[in-house]
């Protein structure tokens, strides 16, 4: 049988390794690439990243409305047969994929979903550990070493894959146009330097600039990284695969390919260890209830912390009036991005280190500011840096002043 398919786009953004839009083309006649702008993405200003599907002879298709409301209204108007995407393991697009799933079943449209947002399918680490999230990093690397290496990524489908596909243009196409900044309701005039482009196309690029420095590669160690560097000192590859413009399974055996035949670092502190704390905290965000508060999670410590706006507003705002935090959240206000001890200070200096105010306050900024914002391991990371899950050690802290002079001797970030 000849389908008539939606492909709806999420965080996969991208062509490359992408199992569930090569299940779209299989038996296929007519392809709908979607996107959904729902009300959650506008509520929580999710920005959006374009890639091309021109070269495939197709485009996309931008809906904007509540997945729930707006798929049966596609499956009825465009005869739809199979819907695929794929899988995503956070709260809210596990109940939103459920509910799609269900009306497309009532629309007798064949739903399709693939594993590819994570190296490993992370409920199968949760049944080979018992049914249960491991909760230290050297447990997880037991659990996905008995597991074998991540899937092989598969190619981006080619022309040849598409020539069977035709790809429908409607009578109202305007309609489904990619909308620009100011309809999403940004304010352009406040941008900055595009530091950081998106797409998949970029994502690829610099992927492929930074394993040619395979020495630099070989003796990445993250915590020998400086936070306050003029320039980063690490890949800046978060944002594209937090938006799956580039593949994590891509990232993983590209390393695989420099690291081969050469000495080099070893998880936790390598690039393949960082892709395994992603690993980490999406396997925890999964097997742990309300992982992104602190009431009723069951690995959190519960601490009486303060309430103080004040405190909170001067450090979202960069008005503490210690250089070193202020400078770094100037530049994730301006930049949407700061190296990962950057980010420790900060934490530490709201949380148990100074100010003593709740994690979750903390979590809520990052969610907002960062490009690479990413649920599970923002969630993850403030329990870890407030000493609140996974690290204990609770007055091992940064200090606001000595650590900063450390790596930024002559007061370059700060200025």
């Amino acid at each position: 049988m000849a389908h008539t398919c939606i492909h709806w786009f999420r965080k996969g953004l991208r062509l490359h390794d992408n199992p569930a839009l090569m299940s779209a083309l299989k038996d296929c006649k007519e392809l709908y690439p979607v996107f959904v702008l729902d009300p959650f993405l506008y509520n929580n200003t999710t920005g959006l990243n374009r890639w091309s599907l021109k070269k495939l002879n197709s485009r996309l298709f931008v809906v904007r409305g509540k997945p729930e409301d707006v798929f049966p209204k596609l499956f009825e108007k465009w005869t739809v047969t199979k819907l695929t995407y794929e899988y995503d393991t956070e709260p809210y697009s596990l109940s939103r994929d459920q509910n799609v799933t269900q009306l497309a079943k009532e629309n007798g449209v064949e739903v399709i979903y693939k594993v590819s947002h994570t190296l490993f399918d992370i409920n199968r680490i949760i049944e080979e550990n018992n049914g249960k999230p491991p909760l230290t990093y050297n447990r997880m690397q037991s659990i996905v070493s008995s597991l074998g290496p991540p899937k092989k990524p598969i190619p981006a489908p080619t022309t040849d894959d598409m020539n069977d596909v035709s790809c429908p243009s409607s009578k109202d196409e305007e309609k489904y146009g990619i909308p620009t900044l100011d309809e999403l309701g940004h304010d352009i005039s406040s941008l900055t330097e595009e530091l950081f482009p998106g797409g998949e196309e970029e994502a690829l690029r610099r992927l492929d600039e930074h394993m040619k420095r395979s020495q630099w590669v070989c003796n990445f160690e993250k915590p020998q990284t400086s936070p306050n560097s003029l320039m980063p000192s690490t890949t800046v590859l978060s944002p594209y695969v937090t938006f799956g413009c580039l593949s994590a399974r891509t990232f993983w055996w590209r390393l695989t390919e420099v690291y081969r035949g050469k000495k080099h670092s070893a998880p936790p502190v390598s690039l393949h260890g960082q892709l395994l704390w992603r690993e980490f905290f999406y396997t925890a965000s999964v097997g742990i209830p309300n992982f992104n508060q602190m009431k009723d999670n069951p690995v959190c410590t519960q601490v009486d912390w303060d309430t103080n706006p004040e405190f909170l507003a001067a450090w979202r705002e960069a008005r503490t009036g210690f250089p070193f935090i202020d400078a770094i959240m100037t530049q994730l206000r301006s930049e949407g991005w700061i190296h990962h001890l950057a980010r420790h200070a900060v934490a530490c200096f709201l949380t148990r280190g100074d100010l003593w105010i709740n994690w979750v306050e903390g979590q809520k900024v990052f969610e907002d500011l960062l490009l690479d914002g990413d649920w599970a391991l923002n969630a993850g990371n403030w329990q870890w840096l407030s000493a609140s899950a996974f690290f204990h050690q609770f007055f091992r802290v940064y200090s606001p002043v000595a650590f900063g002079k450390k790596t930024d001797k002559n007061g370059d970030y700060i200025k």
